[in-house]
């Protein structure tokens, strides 16, 4: 991979940490309270989506760090080590809690009377993203897992032509 490639890649990982950290502090908890403003039924309902949405995000950044690792390790051609491993594992856990996050959120909301001030569409619509988010979260830990395999073999491959030379 190139340098510049990899130069892009670490300021969009810079830019998304950046952007996450604003959400962490301004956008989540002022959406919230706007929220409960405007229909103050929502207020026990709001400490607890707003840390797991912190969490979440939280979550996205530490497979952030990992990628930024990842990076670092393609940079200095070693990324077919044993080390390369331990960050994979680290998006995939990141990913996976941030899925059973959000299947958890959906669960709450498909089970819990939440009141609504219109005729229940911001639950049924907060319900989607849930379950969306949710899937979209399994299916990308499905995915890596299965890079993971790939590198696993391509490691073991590399391995195999090292002591061949």
């Amino acid at each position: 991979m190139s340098r510049l490639c990899i130069l892009v890649l670490r300021a969009g990982v810079v830019a998304a940490v950046l952007a996450g950290l604003f959400g962490q502090i301004v956008v989540i908890p002022a959406t919230a309270a706007g929220e409960v403003d405007r229909f103050p039924p929502y207020a026990p309902f709001a400490t607890p989506y707003v840390t797991v949405a912190i969490v979440c995000v939280a979550c996205v950044q530490v497979g952030l760090v990992a990628l930024w690792q990842l990076l670092a390790m393609v940079d200095h051609g070693a990324i077919f080590t044993p080390r390369a491993f331990r960050w994979v594992d680290t998006i995939i856990g990141a990913a996976a809690v941030a899925t059973l996050l959000a299947a958890g959120v959906a669960g709450h909301l498909a089970l819990a009377d939440i009141p609504s001030p219109d005729d229940g569409m911001e639950v049924v619509s907060a319900l989607f993203s849930a379950v969306t988010g949710a899937g979209a979260g399994g299916a990308f830990v499905m995915l890596v897992v299965v890079l993971r395999g790939l590198l696993r073999k391509a490691t073991d491959l590399q391995s195999e032509i090292a002591e061949v030379i």
